[in-house]
């Protein structure tokens, strides 16, 4: 289960990559986010896309894969695929964290493309209604198959989407689950690498450039 990501990047940078033509929140940079706090997604509204801020993870919890949609339940479970019909969304990234096991030693490393460029990620989004009939927008991301450097950590692995399938993921005019199931697929290990950064991203109050800096094995930065 991916429980970290993070999306550094300058707001005009995330708005030409993923053709934004409206900001609804004050951005900042994130570099560790994680499950239960908001987080940057872009919805498809009128033909128009937005970069908006969600709450990771659904509420209430009805499934167990509140914060990460596992496809496999995607397809099995009516909720999830209600939200596939109406409520899709995209979740801008550059990287995700993980935790990598070495005889006793366990270490957290963060996954990112070769070239360091920010990606799209499959979501689904919903938005509750409060004790008080307030709203509550939460979001998912869906997950899928890990690639062969994923599968290290984990047995799935976000459901990471080209440009061209971003474009048909936000599709308001189809709402066939069927049609989409191809796009969310692994994607290529070859196009992303593993690097080992602090032991601060274990902590969610932590939120600073320090987190996504690369570490030696000694627990020593890694001069750029």
């Amino acid at each position: 289960m991916c429980q970290r990501f993070s999306l550094a990047a300058e707001l005009q940078d995330i708005r030409e990559h993923f053709e934004i033509k409206r900001v609804m929140y004050y951005y900042k940079d994130r570099y560790n986010i994680s499950p239960t706090q908001d987080m940057p997604v872009v919805l498809q509204q009128d033909g128009e896309r937005i970069l908006d801020e969600f709450r990771w993870g659904f509420v209430p919890y009805w499934g167990k894969d509140a914060v990460n949609a596992d496809l496999r339940n995607v397809h099995q479970n009516p909720t999830y695929r209600k939200m596939v019909d109406k409520h899709r969304c995209i979740i801008p990234c550059n990287g995700f964290y993980y935790w990598k096991k070495e005889g006793k030693k366990t270490y957290p490393v963060r996954v990112v493309m070769n070239n360091r460029s920010m990606f799209g990620v499959a979501g689904l989004y919903e938005i509750w209604r409060d004790t008080r009939g307030e709203p509550l927008r939460t979001c998912s991301l869906v997950m899928t198959e890990a690639n062969p450097l994923i599968s290290e950590f984990e047995s799935r692995m976000p459901a990471i989407l080209s440009p061209e399938d971003i474009t048909r993921w936000l599709d308001e005019e189809t709402n066939d689950l069927e049609a989409l199931n191809p796009i969310l697929r692994p994607y290529s290990a070859d196009e992303m690498q593993v690097y080992p950064v602090t032991p601060m991203i274990n902590d969610n109050r932590n939120d600073s450039a320090d987190c996504i800096r690369e570490m030696d094995l000694k627990g020593s930065w890694v001069k750029p």
